[in-house]
């Protein structure tokens, strides 16, 4: 990965991220253990998950300007979200970010930081 750029600028930027969130969410809708713990009307997650992606990835920090910091384990305790479902939401994302071309280097160190944040989020045990 060419180190000058930023991992946003590396993928593309606001285009990639917009089609990594646009193929993403439909993926999330249709799996049975994700589906229960997202609204009907997923527009707005969408457009939060686009504007904390591209701060996630290092472009302009839209996420904070418009809600503060991320605190992603706080904002995420009042779902259950087991192991299973981390696991879930990873499967969906990797398909979302093989949709939107991300690839080599940046999509490895990507990944990484997803695993960790997805593991991070897990606050109820498997049932």
């Amino acid at each position: 990965m060419d180190q000058t750029k930023t991992p946003y600028e590396a993928i593309g930027g606001a285009k990639t991220v917009r089609a990594i969130v646009e193929a993403f969410y439909p993926r999330v809708q249709a799996h049975p253990l994700l589906k229960p713990i997202f609204p009907e009307d997923i527009t707005p997650v969408m457009e939060k998950q686009r504007l904390f992606l591209t701060q996630f990835l290092g472009g302009p920090p839209l996420y904070s300007e418009k809600y503060g910091h991320p605190m992603l384990r706080a904002r995420h305790l009042p779902f259950p979200i087991t192991p299973a479902r981390a696991e879930a939401w990873l499967a969906c994302m990797s398909e979302a970010l093989n949709e939107a071309g991300v690839q080599g280097e940046v999509r490895d160190s990507l990944w990484a930081r997803l695993v960790m944040a997805a593991h991070h989020m897990v606050n109820t045990e498997d049932q």
